[in-house]
């Protein structure tokens, strides 16, 4: 089931158990920020990016070197190189993503980003090593920007589909079904949001964060909160500012974020972290937040 039915959404998936599949990945990979930089088309649409700060690769370079160490320690972390033409590159998720058995590979809106996804080193690494097998949404017409616009609860199957100019309703359809989920909700950000996961994080399948000025509507915001209650943290917007609500699980216990957000946080949203059951982990990354994404977007997940 795909809708923009909030109720019968929620009925629907208050009836699904969670035993669609682990509820966190088995592993990660990144790609590395050679080719770091700010991209113009990129902060057309992304409010987090500021095109008159200055960049420094070597720093981009050791902060993610960092970032890699510490993840290993929730997960087996594995890194590609970066190239100098994808300054994007260093967020793999929005064009690369997995499910059992199969490498996705998104459609990206701008041009900048879809040479990411002719990467054969990639694409390789999944089909021939790992014999997983490929489904190209470039091959439709809807733009789809794989787990930046789609959250995912991956313990019950369920999807949350943030529409934007990087995601839509063709799009949301195609990754439903690629993703061979259960039932996704579509809704529309807020005008000044380009993907759902600065705004929207499904911790393991039993804990959301959620910032309620990324959403146009806050009947959404609501029914997602009633889903995973008691465990629904509610961000200001000056945590999710700080990228707060671009976290991940990485496993049962571990949440990641960013040393910035990680900072932001209040102590209540801590206290609920760990009443949660999670740990929270954090790893600067103030150079990588210039580009406009924090440590989830760093992260494709392997499953």
């Amino acid at each position: 089931m795909i809708t923009r039915d909030i109720d019968q959404f929620l009925r629907f998936a208050r009836a699904c158990p969670n035993d669609f599949g682990p509820a966190t990945a088995k592993a990660a990979f990144l790609v590395a920020p050679e080719g770091f930089a700010l991209a113009e088309q990129s902060a057309s649409d992304n409010r987090y990016m500021d095109l008159d700060l200055g960049t420094d690769v070597e720093i981009a370079l050791t902060e993610h070197r960092h970032l890699q160490s510490a993840l290993s320690g929730s997960l087996p972390t594995i890194c590609f190189p970066g190239l100098a033409d994808t300054p994007d590159g260093l967020f793999p998720n929005n064009v690369f993503a997995t499910a059992p058995g199969r490498l996705i590979l998104g459609h990206m809106r701008h041009s900048v980003r879809q040479r990411e996804a002719e990467r054969s080193d990639i694409r390789n690494f999944f089909t021939g090593t790992l014999g997983y097998r490929e489904i190209d949404l470039r091959e439709q017409p809807g733009i789809c920007e794989l787990t930046g616009s789609l959250v995912i609860d991956h313990a019950r199957g369920l999807g949350f589909c943030g529409l934007s100019e990087r995601c839509d309703e063709v799009g949301a359809a195609a990754m439903h079904e690629a993703f061979g989920l259960r039932a996704t909700l579509m809704f529309d950000l807020a005008t000044s949001e380009y993907h759902s996961n600065v705004v929207l994080s499904v911790l393991a399948g039993r804990a959301v964060v959620i910032a309620p000025d990324g959403f146009a509507e806050t009947a959404v915001v609501s029914a997602i909160e009633a889903l995973y209650a008691p465990h629904s943290i509610r961000l200001s917007p000056a945590e999710k500012t700080r990228f707060a609500g671009n976290c991940i699980a990485l496993s049962d216990r571990d949440v990641w974020m960013s040393r910035a957000a990680a900072t932001a946080l209040e102590p209540a949203h801590q206290s609920a972290l760990a009443m949660a059951g999670f740990r929270l982990c954090s790893v600067p990354l103030w150079e990588i937040e210039k580009a406009g994404g924090s440590l989830r977007c760093c992260v494709a997940e392997i499953f």
